[in-house]
């Protein structure tokens, strides 16, 4: 039942992410514009110092004669004065460019720097413009490339521009506040690869005792997704620096697996601190009913965020996913999953104190991480500068993403100078304590230990003092056998067997009378007698502990 809620969980954590998809803008565009508009929007670009170029082709009827682009950049009195401002016209508008910036380059042929030249098209002349223009500035700039033709009939014609920072591969078709997205995607593809490998490390040693359970299983998860939306963002990115255009799909894929990641942390977090695996073998009904409802929510937060941006965000500002009110939302709900983690770890330590060594670093690095989400967006909604944002929002989440993920693979390692480690429930005895008859609701909690890792010995040594222990499934014949001889199995307030006394009297022949020693004035003196190894036949209660009597 437990996996089955855990896998719907999943599935809903991957349709969220399929629908976060954002959208992309290329640094080299095409396209017709037809519109009874004097003033139109193009594109927009943030170019570097010394290094920024746009290449361009215009071409449309010489009958329409004649058309305007306009640069402007992102100072106060330049693009945020005219920009959606219906109560300025045309000519208010191309007012305030600076003609000593040359930001007017008319496309017409009294114009040299145009490029344009009259081509025949069948009957009809068309204006064939062909030329470039380089940026410098004080500081890294957007710049925003506008059509006009004031007082005409409209604007109709077809463009392409190339638009690009130095010949560097690592710069050459990145606006400047994309510089240095690719290697630092490709830093964290090889740390986070590393981090999943030792996961995989770890996990073989935690099978290899059954303590491989469903929260580690989690972890692995989220961490391969990210290792995988890296690497589809390395490839894109990697594609968009050689020819400008890229293939969107990949980075789509990247966005959805990041997501996806993202999720099932937040979700492991959640069940891990309801002692999940730790200190329950499942959770309530109603807890599986709040985590459901719960997790529907943060999808369709994250639906409509990714639709808001989609419909509603303007190419024409520099916005970022979180500055809108789906963003804020998902905000306020991170910090709804924080209330309800340290209410969920409260809880458990209540029940369950040995277990502080575990919760208590695990609650305050993890109270870090709910935090760090909500404050780097609204760092980067106010505090980091637009023409810098996605270089920086970009490395600090993956930043995040790497505490979480290194901190876990730390308070979980296998050894036994790990002081933190949470299991001490094997795997094989959970379905036991679920199918127990007597179980019920105690089924749901382990039994009262503190860790599973003092049989970690170390890889030097092997751990002898299991070699000859028996395991789970024998405590329930030795249960058995004694309710054949109708006595009453003591267990304390857990419904957990304290204590097994084995009657074997019954089963074995009565041993011989002992033969006294002949007496000798020459006989050895009888040897000092060696102390027994009965703990090499202990039997192993629920909780891994051993409990038994001497036979």
């Amino acid at each position: 039942m437990e996996v089955r809620f855990c896998e719907r969980l999943l599935c809903l954590a991957a349709l969220s992410g399929v629908l976060c998809i954002g959208s992309v803008l290329g640094k080299y565009v095409k396209g017709i514009v037809n519109t009874k508009e004097d003033w139109v929007f193009l594109t927009r670009f943030c170019f570097l110092t010394d290094f920024g170029r746009l290449d361009f082709r215009f071409r449309y009827a010489k009958s329409r004669c004649c058309q305007n682009i306009l640069l402007y950049f992102d100072d106060s009195s330049q693009w945020p004065a005219v920009y959606k401002r219906p109560e300025k016209n045309c000519y208010q508008k191309e007012a305030v460019l600076r003609p000593e910036n040359n930001q007017v380059i008319n496309l017409t042929t009294r114009y040299t720097w145009s490029g344009c030249v009259v081509e025949g098209d069948g009957d009809e002349e068309v204006l064939s413009c062909v030329g470039g223009r380089s940026f410098r500035s004080v500081r890294e700039r957007w710049w925003y490339i506008a059509l006009s033709k004031c007082g005409g009939d409209g604007l109709q014609l077809e463009y392409e521009m190339k638009l690009t920072n130095g010949q560097s591969f690592w710069t050459q078709h990145f606006s400047a506040d994309e510089f240095g997205i690719l290697e630092t995607d490709i830093t964290f593809l090889v740390i986070f690869s590393v981090v999943f490998l030792l996961s995989c490390y770890f996990a073989y040693n935690l099978k290899g005792r059954q303590l491989f359970h469903t929260t580690y299983k989690m972890f692995m998860t989220a961490a391969g997704v990210e290792v995988l939306s890296l690497l589809f963002h390395c490839i894109y990115w990697g594609l968009y620096a050689t020819d400008g255009v890229g293939n969107g799909s990949l980075k789509i894929m990247g966005k959805l697996l990041f997501s996806v990641s993202f999720l099932v942390f937040l979700l492991m977090l959640i069940l891990l601190g309801k002692g999940f695996t730790v200190t329950r073998a499942r959770i309530s009904h109603s807890g599986s009913v709040k985590l459901s409802i719960y997790m529907t929510v943060y999808t369709i937060t994250y639906v409509i965020l990714f639709i808001y941006e989609a419909e509603f965000f303007d190419p024409g500002e520099v916005l970022y996913a979180y500055d809108s009110p789906a963003g804020y939302g998902l905000m306020g709900l991170q910090l709804l999953a924080y209330v309800w983690f340290c209410y969920a770890v409260l809880i458990s330590l209540k029940h369950y104190p040995e277990k502080q060594p575990f919760y208590i670093p695990f609650f305050t690095t993890y109270t870090l991480w709910f935090f760090a989400v909500p404050v780097m967006a609204l760092i980067a909604n106010f505090g980091i500068p637009r023409w810098a944002r996605e270089k920086i929002v970009n490395g600090i989440q993956l930043g995040i993403h790497l505490y979480a993920h290194i901190v876990f693979l730390v308070i979980t390692r296998p050894s036994a100078a790990n002081k933190n480690f949470p299991y001490h429930v094997r795997t094989s005895q959970i379905g036991i304590l679920l199918s127990s008859p007597k179980g019920g609701a105690g089924g749901e909690s382990f039994p009262h230990h503190a860790y599973g890792n003092s049989s970690f010995l170390g890889d030097s040594q092997p751990n002898f003092t299991e070699l000859f222990s028996i395991q789970s499934d024998p405590v329930k014949t030795v249960e058995e056998t004694v309710a054949r001889k109708g006595q009453e199995v003591p267990r304390n307030s857990e419904q957990k067997i304290i204590t097994t006394a084995a009657d074997l009297t019954s089963t074995l022949p009565p041993p011989p009378p002992p033969i006294p020693p002949r007496v000798s004035a020459h006989s050895p003196p009888v040897p000092p007698r060696l102390p027994s190894f009965t703990e090499y036949f202990s039997m192993q209660s629920g909780g891994g502990g051993a409990v038994g009597t001497k036979a």
